[in-house]
């Protein structure tokens, strides 16, 4: 079975989101964060290439239109709603083709009709589009679904305390609770015996050169490793080096070959 992502995708995949690229919006109460929909859009013309996924609105439904006041001045108007289904296809082939599909909704106010319809539409194509692109990683917005944004990068000078807009940032949706999060951490953190790394080494030394030259690189990006440094196998030490090179391995469906002279770079 042939993986459908490079290794250059698996590790853009894989690397935590860019903060400069992240929006906040008011909702209630609290700050929202988001990704704007050209952004999503430009991710994956970068990540998949401009040719290499598809979009395709499957369903689309006005579940709501109705007659509103607008503004303070409580001008005449209407709210319109409406819901959507959109389709993602990545890859060129039938054999290493990946399809995700997300819904989501879309509302329009405005003293005209149709640009009330417009505007709905729209929003709804968009946010669904948004909700299936996520499934794919961080770089769509996945990261943000972690009430601690931890898949985040930090802005200079932010606290590692507490998420980037202080305690009134929340996630999206509904994360696991605190605790339970914690609990995934500290056995992420979990430090790894030394047989258990040399076992891991062992396997990477047998690697063919352009997969071990390709983990190296997305090992690199996803622990960020800074470029001064000459090797990674110093870098695998802990419980989550361990789980993120064996997902990596099963991804590639890669044959443990010998190439002795290969080291993780």
């Amino acid at each position: 079975m042939t993986c459908t992502f490079s290794t250059e995708q698996i590790a853009s995949l894989s690397a935590p989101l860019d903060r400069a690229k992240v929006r906040q919006r008011e909702q209630g109460r609290t700050n929202v964060s988001y990704l704007e929909g050209w952004q999503v859009i430009a991710e994956a013309n970068r990540i998949f290439g401009f040719d290499g996924w598809q979009r395709e609105t499957t369903s689309v439904r006005c579940v709501n239109q109705a007659e509103r006041t607008i503004g303070r001045e409580a001008r005449p108007g209407w709210g319109v709603t409406y819901t959507a289904r959109v389709r993602i296809t990545v890859g060129g082939t039938a054999q290493s083709t990946v399809i995700r599909e997300g819904s989501g909704a879309g509302h329009g106010i405005d003293t005209d009709l149709g640009q009330a319809h417009e505007s709905a539409l729209k929003e709804a194509e968009t946010d669904a589009m948004k909700r299936a692109l996520m499934t794919f990683g961080n770089p769509f917005g996945l990261a943000l679904y972690d009430k601690q944004q931890r898949e985040v990068t930090r802005s200079p000078g932010e606290s590692t305390g507490q998420s980037p807009a202080g305690n009134v940032t929340r996630s999206i949706h509904r994360s696991p609770s605190s605790a339970v999060s914690s609990a995934r951490d500290d056995a992420g953190l979990t430090p790894l015996d030394q047989s258990v790394i040399r076992q891991v080494l062992g396997t990477l030394r047998g690697l063919p050169r352009p997969v071990l030259e390709g983990f190296t690189k997305a090992f690199r990006k996803r622990f960020q490793v800074p470029e001064e440094a000459t090797s990674i196998a110093d870098r695998i030490l802990q419980k989550r080096h361990q789980d993120w090179i064996e997902a990596f391995l099963v991804q590639h469906h890669v044959p443990a070959s010998s190439q002795p002279d290969c080291q993780p770079g």
